[in-house]
């Protein structure tokens, strides 16, 4: 990247700073979207702290997303997840990935809505199924048709996730260009 590209993106970080004033950053979307890893990148662009919404949970239950969901189930795992997002909204300067069905409950939606700017990391089918099929701790894919699941999930959750402020297409390019187009999205929509 030349000095001139550097700083024009040093001055795009530091002006959406400016428009967030603190407000965390939220990324909702499926399991595969890309929250986590695009999270990252956004949270050490713009000088932030990155937090997993997943993660904070399992610290705060002390047991791992598929041990909750198979020993309390999901409606437990929900109410948890709802407590601990909103505890982590009340920090100012965050990024913070949610798991795919924290945006879908009404209750974490308007937390969100109230106090944080959100972006959707919007991903068609094919590519979401080939990024969870990596990995085997997705609670809500253990099913005979994985797929068919992911397409119902899908069906379910992408009205919902329309509701978030901005809307971003997650693809296969690399995760900087996905976080060069929240940050884009973000500046247009915080005018």
């Amino acid at each position: 990247m030349s000095k001139t590209e550097t700083g024009a993106r040093s001055a795009r970080a530091k002006a959406l700073v400016e428009r967030l004033s603190g407000r965390p950053l939220i990324l909702v979307g499926m399991m595969g979207a890309g929250k986590t890893t695009v999270g990252r990148r956004l949270a050490a662009r713009l000088g932030r702290r990155f937090l997993d919404s997943d993660e904070e949970i399992e610290k705060a239950a002390q047991m791992t997303i598929p041990e909750i969901f198979a020993q309390r189930g999901e409606p437990e795992f929900r109410a948890g997840e709802t407590r601990v997002i909103s505890r982590l909204l009340k920090e100012e300067d965050i990024v913070l990935a949610t798991g795919g069905g924290a945006f879908v409950n009404p209750e974490t939606r308007s937390l969100v809505k109230s106090g944080a700017v959100s972006v959707w990391l919007k991903a068609d089918l094919d590519v979401l199924f080939e990024r969870v099929s990596r990995r085997s701790n997705r609670p809500l894919l253990k099913t005979a048709d994985p797929k068919g699941t992911l397409e119902k999930l899908i069906e379910d959750r992408y009205p919902i996730y329309a509701e978030a402020d901005v809307t971003v297409l997650s693809r296969d390019v690399p995760q900087d260009s996905v976080a060069a187009d929240v940050i884009t999205a973000l500046l247009h929509h915080l005018r």
